[in-house]
């Protein structure tokens, strides 16, 4: 693919805008593929990096690296104290309300053969708000048109996969959610568009720099296709 969009660097840290569909690494839960963003962005700015925190393969938008492991340290204290703050924006189905916050316990989930959640729960919390609805013509099931909402989301805590599940829980899935969303849905915006993805995008992430101690807030566009979707 061409280069990776570079939206914030320093001596320490360089932030992307990763492209949907693409991993941060190797996993042997994708084993065919052969494109990563470790290596995407290694190769581009001729020097190793490595990732501070990750985003699943469908999820687009802010994505840290570290420069150096020193760095890496620090900046994943941070993220295990909580102390950095991320935002998304989501096409979810149905009017979601105004706003919430949604503190519901996750079961955390296992990579392999076997089952896929172990019966370890952990606290979650996710605040969110809806910033447009829209309703098309088109019939879902039982409803004469299909309705959609464009939501931010702010998660307290960094389960795996946390806000789709989330999202989920409050009866409005995040489109594109193969695996805990609507197929239903699914199948009608992949007729609509042509092509299906996960439409969930890191928007901006916002943390006091380990070494400098300056406040960062690094704010990633949406992807074109994300732009479509909106509309």
């Amino acid at each position: 693919m061409s280069e990776l969009p570079i939206l914030y660097r320093d001596d320490h840290y360089i932030v992307i805008n990763k492209p949907p569909g693409m991993l941060v690494h190797r996993t042997d839960i994708d084993k065919h593929e052969t494109i990563f963003a470790v290596q995407t962005l290694r190769d581009q700015i001729g020097q190793n990096v490595y990732p501070v925190h990750r985003l699943d393969k469908p999820t687009s938008g802010c994505l840290i690296f570290a420069l150096n492991s020193d760095s890496l340290a620090a900046l994943k204290a941070k993220f295990e104290s909580r102390e950095i703050s991320k935002t998304y924006q989501a096409i979810v189905r149905g009017y979601a309300p105004d706003s919430g916050e949604i503190d519901h316990p996750l079961r955390k989930l296992l990579d392999g053969k076997g089952p896929n959640k172990s019966d370890e729960t952990q606290d979650a919390q996710t605040t969110f708000k809806t910033l447009a609805r829209s309703e098309i013509p088109l019939p879902t099931g039982r409803f004469p048109t299909t309705r959609y909402s464009l939501v931010e989301l702010l998660p307290k805590t960094g389960r795996r996969h946390q806000l789709r599940r989330h999202m989920v829980h409050i009866n409005h899935p995040i489109i594109g959610d193969t695996r805990h969303g609507d197929n239903t849905q699914n199948k009608l915006f992949r007729e609509r568009y042509g092509h299906l993805r996960l439409w969930l995008s890191a928007t901006r992430i916002q943390f006091e720099h380990p070494i400098t101690q300056a406040t960062i807030i690094i704010k990633a566009p949406l992807w074109p296709d994300f732009q479509k979707a909106q509309k």
